[in-house]
């Protein structure tokens, strides 16, 4: 088992609007409302999550920060001691998408080289989607960040993601321990698949959609 401390600090980043306190509350209460509630500062939610690849559970401890510049000096306070960050944009905002290499660049300052994601949230609206996925999965591969999209709403690839960023910081950990800063981590974006785009996420949905409603009836039994 690789020697890791239990609390995990992730950094939830992105522009206003992009769903980063749904996907939260998502991930750590398992709940998500439509209403839009903008985030003024910081705020922090956490949960215990077993991940296999260390063997135990661990603690992570989610810091949702405000996207607009007007809070900038307010959350980069609360970057200190982050150990990974989830990069969210909207696929309906365009303006989201062209801003995450700032927010990378900003983490890098702040942080140094921590483990890092990219998501695609709100993939439920791709057919209004303001970027190309072959854009999303360029851009991914500029910036060398694993590449997630995610619909928050019916929680699809929600703990994936978090769980990915745990183990590539244990694996960073262990590389600089062993001397060497570079991992060798197997970068893997989200696979092209042979249906369209469109097509594919709402296969992908409707198959959340059905887990979801075998699991409450189960529940009800």
């Amino acid at each position: 088992m690789i020697s890791l401390q239990k609390e995990v600090k992730v950094l939830v980043i992105g522009s206003t609007g992009v769903g980063k306190t749904s996907l939260i509350k998502q991930f750590c209460r398992g709940t998500y409302t439509d209403e839009y509630s903008k985030t003024v500062g910081v705020d922090f939610m956490e949960k215990v999550q077993h991940v296999d690849y260390l063997k135990q559970d661990v603690k992570i401890m989610l810091w949702d920060t405000a996207g607009e510049h007007a809070f900038n000096s307010i959350t980069r306070n609360y970057y200190k001691g982050a150990a990974a960050a989830v990069l969210v944009f909207s696929t309906t905002d365009r303006e989201s998408f062209e801003a995450l290499a700032r927010w990378r660049d900003t983490v890098m300052e702040e942080c140094g080289d921590i483990a890092m994601a990219i998501v695609q949230n709100k993939v439920d609206l791709i057919e209004r989607a303001a970027m190309s996925s072959e854009e999303a999965e360029a851009l991914a591969r500029h910036l060398n960040l694993r590449f997630y999209r995610t619909c928050v709403k019916e929680d699809l690839n929600v703990a994936s993601v978090l769980t990915y960023l745990v183990e590539l910081h244990a694996k960073k950990a262990r590389y600089k321990v062993n001397g060497n800063e570079k991992v060798a981590d197997s970068i893997i974006r989200t696979p092209r698949a042979s249906l369209s785009m469109s097509e594919s996420l709402k296969v992908q949905l409707q198959q959340q959609k059905q887990a979801s409603r075998r699991t409450s009836k189960c529940l009800l039994m």
